[in-house]
């Protein structure tokens, strides 16, 4: 064991009994794969095929582009992490920088995203698992992995991080693999099924070449191009601000969270955009149909037919991953609401291990009773619930950039946290002593929200999409209504 990941103090360990706080156990090495983990998922190996379908070789661009969006995002979230260290995140922030409205409306809509992530992830496990055993009905393995995470959420923080680092262990070398074994196939121009050579060159060369559809443009199926990809690719990226939850129960935030932020910028490189424009220099671009994953079509190409299983336990981890980060990141958001006197009291309390076990319990309850409605509606479930859980995330990346902005005013005038090293300090002084600086902070955040708001705006152009962005509006007066109704009560 590093010493960076040697416990600091003994007591803070999930298995001696201590009074009933959040333990600082999550250690380097459960951050950095944390942060990893949570960008790689089946939005890349399964997802990654509609967004091909839509801009062809350019969409390396908009993972680039989006991808950049979402690394700014992460940064503004992790300069108020390294600084004050809370759980419950940007709904504890948007409280104590912005209002208490604001952070009832950040914690509440991430949890409901998280829930819809959550139910839908849960709702497929079971065809992964009808993979190997046809027999088991699909409604069983939701059920039998909904209790098995929701297990693993009770036995403490340190546990919860194990998990994790082990699904993304798992997803980590199967994208390393799928990549060494792409370029194998173009370096020693290995036959493959299409008949075309395997090359980079197939980026430019087959069915239109680099911008087969354009920017935008429309067919007989929808809408198509670089820009509406954008909407996808959004969308895959949700989960990287999972960094900033766990900073509260983190050993030594201003070490572990820089670290993790700025990783996120080579993962994407090499987990998306590296991982894409290798399998579409094997794989004809036009022949990824989304029948398969691409990461399955890049081994059948040159005869490894093994892929489909191997890829299919990788997805099946992928998906326990999603549910486990989602558990954790809603009952830590209900934790902080509680606190925050946006939730009910009950969501407060703890174990003797530090975990909030009502917000575990509540978040796997309502998860449940959602699976089912997955279940009893399918097809509304899988056309509309992730369009709607992206504009969730929108609402969410949006709050983060404005809370950033309020967070720097209160900085300026010497409101900083009194435990942090900003405190005493105003004016510039203390902007210049923020450990963990957003790059260009007074731009940066209007460069974000003038790129998100096109991306909304985009969405309109698609039939699932354009249901999720009236929801969208929607679920925010509901939020409004919902706290004007909670402080009347008090």
């Amino acid at each position: 064991m590093s010493t960076t990941d040697a416990p600091k103090k003994p007591r803070e360990t999930d298995d001696v009994p201590v009074p009933a706080t959040l333990r600082k156990s999550l250690k380097n090495r459960h951050i950095q794969l944390i942060a990893l983990g949570g960008a790689i998922g089946t939005g890349l190996f399964y997802g990654s095929s509609e967004s091909i379908a839509l801009a062809g070789p350019s969409i390396l661009l908009a993972y680039l582009i989006g991808g950049f969006a979402i690394f700014m995002i992460v940064r503004a979230l992790s300069e108020m992490s390294v600084e004050d260290p809370k759980a419950g995140a940007f709904s504890y922030y948007a409280t104590r920088y912005w209002s208490k409205r604001a952070g009832f409306i950040s914690g509440w809509n991430y949890w409901f995203n998280y829930i819809l992530v959550s139910m839908v992830e849960l709702a497929v496990v079971g065809s992964f698992v009808n993979y190997w055993f046809p027999a088991i009905p699909t409604w069983v393995s939701a059920a039998v992995f909904l209790v098995l995470i929701t297990a693993a959420n009770l036995l403490g923080v340190s546990k919860f991080g194990e998990f994790e680092f082990w699904f993304a262990i798992i997803k980590i070398v199967a994208v390393i693999a799928m990549i060494i074994g792409g370029l194998a196939v173009i370096i020693f121009a290995l036959p493959t099924a299409s008949g075309i050579k395997a090359s980079f060159a197939n980026w430019f060369t087959v069915g239109g070449g680099f911008f087969p559809n354009g920017l935008m443009g429309h067919t007989d199926n929808g809408w198509t191009g670089l820009l509406m990809a954008l909407v996808v690719v959004m969308f895959s990226f949700g989960g990287t601000e999972l960094i900033g939850i766990t900073a509260g129960e983190t050993e030594d935030p201003k070490i572990t969270i820089p670290r993790a932020t700025n990783d996120i910028i080579w993962r994407i490189l090499v987990f998306y955009i590296g991982a894409l424009g290798v399998i579409m220099a094997v794989v004809p671009w036009n022949t990824i149909d989304g029948k398969s994953s691409p990461f399955v079509q890049i081994f059948d190409s040159v005869g490894i037919h093994a892929a489909a299983g191997i890829l299919n336990f990788v997805c099946l981890t992928a998906v326990m991953s999603v549910y486990n980060s989602g558990l954790y990141a809603n009952s830590r958001m209900l934790y902080s609401l509680a606190k925050q006197g946006n939730a009910p009291a009950y969501l407060g309390k703890l174990n003797s291990k530090g975990v909030p076990v009502a917000g575990v319990l509540t978040s796997a309850v309502i998860t449940a009773i959602a699976v089912v409605v997955v279940f009893v509606w399918p097809e509304f479930a899988f056309n509309y619930l992730m369009s709607i859980a992206t504009i969730a995330g929108i609402i969410n990346w949006t709050m983060i950039m404005f809370t950033e902005m309020k967070f720097r005013k209160v900085v300026e005038a010497g409101g900083a946290p009194e435990d942090s090293d900003l405190a005493g300090k105003s004016g510039q002084e203390a902007l210049g002593a923020i450990h963990f600086k957003l790059p260009f902070a007074k731009v940066t955040p209007w460069v974000v929200l003038v790129f998100l708001a096109p991306v909304v705006v985009l969405m309109c152009f698609s039939a699932s999409y354009r249901i999720a962005v009236i929801a969208g509006v929607i679920w925010l007066a509901i939020l409004f209504v919902a706290y004007q109704i909670t402080q009347a009560k008090k």
